[in-house]
């Protein structure tokens, strides 16, 4: 029997892939140990010797280790793109933030904010309110969470607001999403699937891409609020 692929995966596709696991399996051949993290982090342990056979990152942290000679630039695939939107607790009121102006009064109004500090959209939140003058206001009452899904935080009434990828907010019940961002200061990320060089399941790898960039797959994405790429780009 052949060796399970171990997938080191961004949290923004795990609501999909969670899911799929046992199709993702069939595609491959093999069983598949997926492993749901930040690309950030990700990229810090797979630099620090960490090794798996496939890997789902951001476009720029696959390019970055393809550059590094970690990635097989011919298996790369961008998969899907992924936007950054806000929740609430479910039942809630959904505040307006259809512009720049209401996301910065939605933002100065709200009692309490979560967003990531390691994943790309606490990345880009963080830039935006630095751009909107916001941030030492926004950051007073942040919590600025380490890891994981800020929806929950929301969920359980911790917060008000959560911002975070839409199909992170999505992969934890008991939220709204209440919208994206702005189109004007929105942050598209791209998340793209690779394989590692010289990894003994390269065929199985390659066959999990295939999969995850198929038109079979591509409704589940979308289900868990990701635009599919699809294998053409």
């Amino acid at each position: 029997m052949s060796a399970p692929l171990r997938l080191l995966s961004t949290l923004a596709v795990q609501g999909a892939l969670r899911g799929s696991l046992g199709r993702c399996e069939t595609a491959a051949g093999v069983t598949v140990d997926a492993d749901f993290s930040p690309t950030i982090g990700l990229l810090a342990r797979i630099r620090g010797g960490e090794r798996a056979d496939a890997v789902v990152l951001t476009l720029e942290g696959v390019e970055e280790l393809i550059a590094e000679g970690v990635l097989d630039s011919a298996s790369r695939v961008d998969l899907v793109r992924s936007h950054v939107g806000l929740a609430v607790r479910a039942g809630a009121p959904h505040p307006a933030i259809g512009s720049v102006d209401e996301l910065r009064a939605v933002l100065l109004a709200a009692p309490s904010i979560a967003y990531s500090r390691t994943g790309a959209s606490g990345i880009a939140f963080a830039a935006l309110i630095e751009r909107l003058g916001i941030a030492e206001a926004v950051n007073a009452k942040a919590r600025i969470i380490p890891a994981g899904f800020t929806a929950a935080l929301a969920a359980s009434g911790e917060v008000a607001l959560a911002v975070q990828q839409v199909s992170e907010l999505l992969a934890v019940p008991g939220i709204e999403v209440i919208g994206r961002l702005p189109r004007e200061v929105e942050t598209v990320a791209v998340f793209t699937a690779a394989a590692l060089r010289g990894t003994p399941n390269a065929e199985a790898s390659q066959r999990l891409i295939g999969f995850l960039a198929s038109a079979e797959m591509a409704p589940v994405l979308e289900a868990a609020g990701l635009e599919p790429i699809g294998p053409k780009g």
